[in-house]
């Protein structure tokens, strides 16, 4: 096979030197390739390039294997090239970028198109505990662009269990930080702003910054007041709850048709209806399965792909592996969004 390395490297070397195309070159090399093997099936034993037919036959379909791969990878970025905006701010997606969304990039519901959209948007995480954890995650691994998180709580031992974008080492150290670590480490390309803040009412501001918002809090009070303030800036709200065994999600979009959250839930149950994790305990994975299921809604509002939750209302029981969908209507008389 020296002899054809030679060859080869005879053919691209006049090739530069005449100015030839590097795809004529290739052509060039394949012409040379086939004439190599049809040599070598005819006499095989006496050509004078060495080794059996096997052996040219799986370098040939190795190197088509590369042509192919190094083509594909060529017209995926093209694709995203002429998707990409062009504005200063946002500018063009990085090849290092290109390469880590690949796979959103070939999935034909989200495409360049899709991963631009996500680049583009900004998201605040309300809660950086249980389903805070996967969300910001996954909408970091995701590209999202902008990603805020709100929580004025530390990292304890008990958050361990399940709380798994927090570490041992982070111990007392506030979450939206050790949240900021962990996302910044996963994913360099995308701007993480953290708020080591409870929110309350002067929020509505911070709401208005951002496209979407997904609320992960432990307690009704915080709820309706996300809720509020995102009816007041007509921004969405995805948000899940979780206890025990049990968790649920919806998308609340609050237009003339869907319900806000407090059209599904008019009032607070008493306290012993519904006690949080730390009295009645929860089972690890489950803030792992409804916070991806909030991630997978984010990417679907932000990309366009699929049908959303608005107006639905998912419930999972992960004690029985049963998952059941619920429709949920706008009142009239909620008084919020109602009117």
């Amino acid at each position: 096979m020296v002899v054809f390395l030679l060859l080869v490297a005879c053919l691209w070397g006049i090739g530069a030197l005449t100015g030839a195309p590097s795809r004529a070159r290739w052509a060039m090399i394949g012409v040379l390739y086939v004439a190599v093997l049809l040599a070598v099936m005819i006499s095989p034993e006496n050509n004078p390039f060495g080794g059996t037919v096997g052996e040219w036959a799986l370098l040939g379909g190795g190197a088509t294997l590369v042509v192919a791969y190094r083509f594909g990878l060529s017209r995926l970025r093209a694709r995203v090239a002429v998707n990409a905006p062009e504005t200063p701010e946002a500018g063009p997606f990085r090849d290092a970028e290109l390469e880590r969304y690949m796979r959103h990039i070939i999935l034909r519901d989200i495409g360049g198109v899709g991963q631009r959209k996500l680049k583009e948007a900004k998201v605040l995480v309300v809660g950086a505990g249980g389903l805070g954890s996967p969300v910001l995650q996954y909408l970091a691994a995701s590209g999202v662009g902008t990603i805020g998180v709100v929580d004025d709580d530390v990292v304890e031992a008990s958050n361990l269990q399940r709380q798994v974008i927090h570490t041992d080492e982070r111990l007392g150290m506030p979450k939206v930080f050790s949240a900021e670590m962990a996302m910044t480490a996963q994913n360099p390309f995308v701007e993480v702003r953290p708020y080591n803040r409870r929110l309350d009412e002067s929020c509505g501001e911070l709401i208005a910054e951002y496209d979407l918002v997904l609320d992960g809090t432990d307690n009704f009070a915080t709820r309706y007041l996300v809720n509020r303030l995102c009816v007041e800036n007509q921004t969405p709200l995805i948000a899940a709850a979780i206890t025990q065994w049990e968790g649920q999600i919806s998308t609340y979009n609050s237009d003339a048709t869907a319900p806000c959250f407090q059209c599904v839930f008019p009032q607070a149950p008493a306290a012993d209806m519904v006690p949080s994790c730390s009295e009645a305990g929860v089972a690890a994975p489950l803030p792992g399965v409804l916070g991806t299921m909030m991630a997978m809604e984010a990417i679907k509002h932000i990309t366009g792909a699929g049908q959303g939750l608005s107006g639905r209302l998912v419930i999972h029981d992960a004690l029985y592996a049963e998952t059941r969908t619920i429709s949920v209507k706008k009142r009239a008389d909620c008084p919020i969004c109602g009117g």
